[in-house]
């Protein structure tokens, strides 16, 4: 085994390497676009450091599971139970009742370290609804609190049956592990991201290197260019990766590969003085506090200012999570792990009565239905657009991915129309069949999740979007019936007015129209900078309604300039045009509520209030 028992300065100093990215990525700081490969890092050191703490014991026969779980509580529990505690809190002064729900519910599944498989269910690390769950950051804990509970079992019993093969049998489960993650790498259901079997070759890894599994460089040179590849390896991944890079999977490998080398080759090198500057130690020591604290305080600070972190806001976050790191580390942390102040006894007796009170204070809020008794009628009127969504949208959406039959919309008879788009049809698609329900027609509704309606598109994140538009078109070609397509997608984001994008788009109208279809496009809808039903709501709490306004319409045509350069040409060839902005936007600004209702759910989805007002003459 490699440094069993032996304290290195060193580790401390990758910790640091580990949590700066996390933290400058989730603060907005330029440069540190894949700053989340952090938590990478961190499962190769724990994987490293937790394996040789077992390793040595089992061979020395005096390995105790008892004694194992005592560590890790003094390690995890205090400090994790007391940020538990301050979110509790926080949200129920803070936040509203369609928000305040999915805290307790994330606090059960934290304190019993299971958060991962909440929020696999429950929302994508990327995903839109992120920035209102101040546990999502748990995860990571619940992944290496699940690694905890068989591995050391594992050891067990390797040492007692196959001692000979006990780096071949660890070495076989991360080959495992590593190859499920890269064969479901594109999977969207946040499997890969967040669960165990695709996530133990990271800790394997470092597990790997303490049963000395891998021969120790002894040359001077070759352990000085294998740590400084380390360090560039880590690096390029923090600068150079972005939300939009396919991850985990064989993406992961730089970091994790880059971590296990700094870990193998940094002792006595140049890059091992300097991991092991006091700065980076410092850093390294508080790092569990820090990454605890960071998440929450961020969440919190963009929610009471529904804007995201830039500038001064994001330095006084990153100050004030420092701070609190600090004390925590120093007032937490330390005397818990002390274990001449607190025996092993106190020690059990506390993490069960932590666990026991963050359950019933989550049951409690969870039985008060978000409490909404806090706040104004007119603040929850605002805050209910969150659920003016499709009564259809459960049903209806993503029926490609689910294997299921697309919905027909409206009243029963053969439909005559098809809205072909991504999630940003849904509310449009449920506009259109209110009317035709009046008039006793119907539609087809065929949405997929962030696949808008142009053949050739093939996100990179997900595979499923060329199949699904494949898909669409040959229903269409099919049924001669389908006289009407319409279009509708979040062309606002940015990436959809790329030229080539633009291209494809026009591509596929002009492949529709072949077909004898009359086209109908649903232009880009203003997207938002902050959510519209929440914004309002802290609005009206302010007593401040006066200030309800939108973004500038200047910004979206500046976002949108090569799509609406092609509008004329478009309804010159007969495309009929429906054009959100001309009917949401005066000359300057977009609204963001009509008649009392919000015009979105979120930040650029329209609300069914908003799809009526632009789909219904």
């Amino acid at each position: 085994m490699i440094g069993a028992g032996r304290y290195r300065r060193d580790i401390d100093g990758l910790r640091a390497i580990a949590i700066l990215p996390v933290l400058f990525f989730h603060a907005h700081v330029p440069g540190f676009s894949g700053g989340y490969v952090g938590v990478d890092i961190f499962f190769v050191i724990s994987g490293f450091l937790i394996t040789g703490i077992i390793a040595r014991e089992v061979d020395e026969q005096r390995f105790s599971l008892v004694h194992f779980y005592e560590r890790r509580f003094r390690r995890i529990m205090p400090a994790l139970s007391l940020m538990i505690l301050v979110v509790l809190a926080a949200a129920c002064w803070l936040y509203l009742p369609g928000d305040i729900e999915g805290v307790p519910k994330s606090a059960l599944a934290a304190t019993l370290f299971a958060s991962n498989l909440w929020f696999f269910t429950d929302t994508g690390y990327f995903a839109g609804g992120a920035d209102v769950k101040p546990l999502l950051h748990s995860w990571s804990l619940a992944v290496e609190e699940q690694f905890y509970i068989g591995f050391p079992i594992l050891l067990m019993l390797v040492a007692r049956f196959a001692a000979r093969w006990r780096g071949l049998i660890v070495g076989a489960i991360a080959a495992l592990s590593l190859a499920l993650a890269i064969a479901l790498q594109r999977d969207t259901s946040g499997f890969t991201f967040y669960l165990l079997p695709t996530r133990a070759w990271e800790l394997f890894a470092g597990a790997l290197l303490a049963l000395g599994a891998i021969s120790a460089a002894r040359q001077r040179w070759l352990r000085e260019a294998l740590a400084w590849s380390g360090l560039l390896s880590v690096t390029f991944a923090v600068i150079f990766y972005t939300r939009e890079t396919v991850f985990p999977g064989i993406t992961a490998l730089p970091p994790v590969l880059g971590a296990a080398l700094l870990l193998h080759c940094a002792p006595g090198t140049s890059v091992g003085r300097l991991l092991s500057l006091r700065l980076f130690v410092g850093v390294g020591l508080i790092s569990y506090s820090l990454y605890l604290w960071h998440w929450p305080l961020i969440v919190f600070t963009e929610y009471a200012t529904d804007a995201a972190l830039t500038g001064w806001t994001a330095s006084a976050v990153v100050a004030t999570s420092f701070i609190a790191a600090i004390l925590s580390w120093r007032f937490v942390e330390r005397p818990f792990r002390d274990a001449r102040r607190i025996p092993a006894r106190r020690i059990f007796q506390f993490t069960g009565g932590a666990m026991a009170l963050l359950c019933l204070l989550s049951l409690a809020l969870l039985a008060m239905g978000g409490w909404p008794q806090r706040f104004a009628p007119q603040v929850l009127q605002l805050a209910a657009g969150h659920a003016d969504i499709s009564p259809a949208r459960k049903a209806c959406h993503d029926t490609f991915a689910r294997d299921a039959q697309p919905c027909i919309l409206g009243t029963n008879v053969r439909p005559d129309a098809l809205l072909w788009g991504d999630s940003h049809g849904v509310e449009m698609a449920y506009a259109l069949s209110l009317k035709a329900r009046a008039e006793g027609r119907a539609l087809i509704e065929r949405t997929t999740s962030s696949c808008p309606p142009v053949l050739g598109y093939d996100a990179p994140k997900d595979a499923r979007c060329a199949r699904a538009n494949q898909a669409a078109f040959a229903a269409i070609r099919a049924d001669p019936g389908i006289r009407r397509v319409y279009l509708a997608a979040f062309w606002a984001n940015g990436e959809f007015d790329d030229p080539a994008f633009v291209a494809k788009l026009d591509a596929t109208i002009h492949a529709l129209r072949a077909e004898g279809r009359q086209v109908i496009l649903i232009g880009p809808v203003p997207p938002q900078p902050f959510d519209v039903p929440r914004h309002l709501a802290h609005l009206a709490r302010a007593g401040q309604m006066g200030q309800a306004q939108g973004v500038d319409r200047a910004t979206i045509e500046a976002r949108t300039r090569n799509l609406r350069a092609l509008f004329a040409r478009w309804q010159a060839r007969g495309v009929t045009l429906i054009d959100p902005m001309a009917r949401l936007c005066d000359a300057r600004r977009c609204a963001i509520i009509h008649d009392g209702k919000p015009l979105y759910f979120d930040s650029h989805h329209l609300s069914v209030a908003g799809a009526r007002l632009v789909m219904n003459d």
